[in-house]
């Protein structure tokens, strides 16, 4: 495309019209809603329509003459490709967590000059940390207006989807019992009221689940939980009669959704409010009058439904087996199908999802397919599209890394298969990926350690190589929610004392090589903290130790055996055994076919 008709430079020109009017120097746009989500409701994706960049994470900054977009390694590759004729500049950041873009502005904007921010988009924790920094530059920040909306004339309206309960058996605990679970402890930490704003928050709470963003089954509302009251913030119509009635007996009561500022400006002089700084925005931390008490701490929410109940898991493990048994049909039909038809990427994303369709459960997807063949495997967060895929052929390494979301569970699973002829170098790459995955998995650990100090033992064999990769280890993963959910992160993140290991929580073991250009490997299991089976430590404390959920061959055509260890084959071969086990009921023909074949022990 001729880079002087690209669409996104029109788009940035019509901006810095609106930032010329408004007296503006330099406008931040995050990638984020009034909730801090993850995945954003098309009306919100403004950095994407701005910059061109499609990654789920990155923060653009427009001025009058430059702009830039703050990515992490995840997404270097895809954002080079992407920004290419719009006129935004990459700026390579270490971590989705790095606040580069601060110092960014601070040396990119004179003293006296203006950085303006939309304060219903921007969390309360990075407007401390970007006003801390704009002001000891003499830089003014400025917060009280929506830029976007002047520049983007066609932007979407808010999502009208129905809301719907989320029921027995698949939600064990009721709303009422959740509820109170969350009045506790506000009454430990002196909070008469409760603010929550994370939709997956509300959710939980509420047992109630929506399609309002793309492959998490949330919708946009907030929540105030008072001393004897719950209100439901949420655009009328949205949520059925019956159901509101339902809501009503167990003490919710609706309010339109735009009505949260002014329930939160209208709080009682005398009210304790709890707020969480990392998960409101800005925007609704100024509607609170300066007469009530303000308490930062994480929404309790967060903590609660990280801890999966016995009941959850045995619902999650039985989700984990259809998914692992679409996957068997898929991967048997792709084994028979490599080399006699046609194959892109495409394909595979549209057979997977069709396969997972077919399920008992089944909702939807936990996040976009993610298959990548060869050197698109080298992009953590590559996704096909119809103008840019690649074909299934030659020789090299196919990474798919895809998951669903059923009423009993979400799930996200990585695995590398090779396609023809596969190098010593490929092989090389993937045994001590394996060897990372397996050293983790099978680690144990005193109940309350903190998950950053695991992040070194999935490292430790890539390490030893001088290999490393630029994502965390592993992330929390919700019960039928977000894919991506904390307050637990195995990663290189500075451990707090609220990413404590527990009980019942459920974390992905994904590490990973990239070459780029070449190819990737990623393998990846969801993992569950149950209590140490067989340590007898003489009073050292309660330990734990993961049980993998994940149901799904691994590969064993690509090792390199010399690099394996016996104590490494035996887990996988035990591994392996469990899979077949649990799947033979489920699957037949050419998938049973296939799951014994890969799962024959070595």
């Amino acid at each position: 495309m001729d880079i002087r008709i690209n669409p996104i430079r029109s788009r940035l020109q019509a901006l810095r019209e609106v930032m010329v009017q408004e007296r503006v120097d330099a406008l931040l746009v995050p990638s984020a809603d009034p909730h801090l989500s993850e995945y954003l409701p098309e009306r919100w994706q403004g950095r994407e329509h701005f910059s061109g960049f499609t990654g789920s994470m990155g923060t653009l900054v427009v001025m009058l003459d430059q702009a830039a977009l703050f990515a992490d390694s995840r997404y270097w590759v895809q954002a080079e490709a992407e920004l290419q004729g719009t006129g935004v500049n990459l700026v390579k950041i270490p971590t989705g967590t790095a606040t580069h873009h601060i110092q960014w502005l601070v040396e990119q904007v004179l003293p006296g000059g203006t950085v303006a921010v939309d304060a219903q988009v921007l969390g309360l924790a990075a407007a401390q940390q970007l006003r801390t920094a704009l002001d000891a530059a003499g830089i003014q920040l400025r917060t009280d207006a929506d830029l976007l909306q002047g520049a983007w004339p066609e932007r979407p309206a808010l999502p009208t989807e129905p809301v719907y309960a989320h029921q027995v058996p698949h939600a064990p605990m009721g709303r009422s019992a959740k509820v109170e679970q969350v009045r506790q402890a506000m009454a430990r930490l002196g909070a008469s009221h409760h603010f929550v704003s994370t939709v997956d928050d509300t959710a939980w709470i509420t047992n109630l689940r929506g399609s309002d963003v793309s492959y998490n089954p949330v919708f946009l509302s907030h929540l105030l939980i008072a001393p004897s009251t719950v209100t439901l913030f949420v655009g009328e119509g949205k949520v059925p009669a019956a159901l509101i009635n339902e809501l009503r007996a167990d003490g919710v009561l609706l309010a339109p959704y735009e009505q949260a500022p002014l329930a939160l400006s209208a709080l009682p002089p005398e009210a304790v409010l709890l707020l969480d700084p990392r998960r409101v925005t800005l925007g609704l931390r100024q509607a609170v009058s300066a007469s009530v008490k303000v308490i930062e701490g994480i929404n309790p929410s967060t903590l609660l439904k990280s801890r999966k109940t016995s009941q959850e898991a045995g619902f999650i493990r039985e989700a984990m087996a259809r998914d692992g048994a679409a996957m068997c049909a898929f991967y048997a039909w792709f084994e028979q199908a490599l080399g006699r038809e046609r194959i892109t990427e495409l394909t595979l994303d549209e057979r997977l999802s069709a396969e997972r369709a077919r399920q008992s459960g089944f909702v939807g997807l936990s996040f976009p397919v993610i298959a990548g063949f060869a050197a698109n495997g080298a992009m953590p967060h590559y996704r096909a599209t119809p103008s840019s895929h690649a074909v299934i052929e030659g020789n090299s390494l196919l990474l798919i890394d895809s998951g669903g979301q059923y009423l009993g569970g979400t799930t996200d699973v990585t695995r590398v298969w090779p396609v023809g002829e596969v190098s010593a170098a490929m092989r090389r790459d993937y045994t001590l990926v394996l060897k990372g995955t397996m050293a983790l998995s099978r680690a144990r650990f005193p109940r309350g350690t903190l998950s950053p100090m695991l992040d070194a033992l999935a490292r430790a064999p890539l390490w030893e190589q001088g290999i490393e990769f630029g994502h965390g280890t592993g992330h929390g993963v919700g019960y039928f929610l977000n894919v991506h959910e904390g307050p637990q992160s195995i990663s290189k993140a500075i451990p707090e004392p609220h990413m404590a290991m527990e009980p019942g929580m459920i974390t992905s073991i994904e590490p990973g090589v990239y070459r780029p250009g070449h190819w990737g490997v990623r393998i990846e299991n969801l993992v569950l903290n149950v209590p140490a089976s067989t340590v007898e430590n003489g009073g050292f404390g309660d330990f734990l130790e993961f049980e993998t959920l994940t149901l799904c061959p691994i590969d064993t055509r690509c090792i390199e055996h010399a690099l394996m260890r016996e104590d490494e084959l035996q887990w996988l071969n035990a591994y392996h055994a469990v899979v077949r086990e649990r799947l033979l009921p489920l699957v037949q023909g050419d998938a049973r076919e296939w799951l014994i074949a890969r799962t024959q022990a070595l």
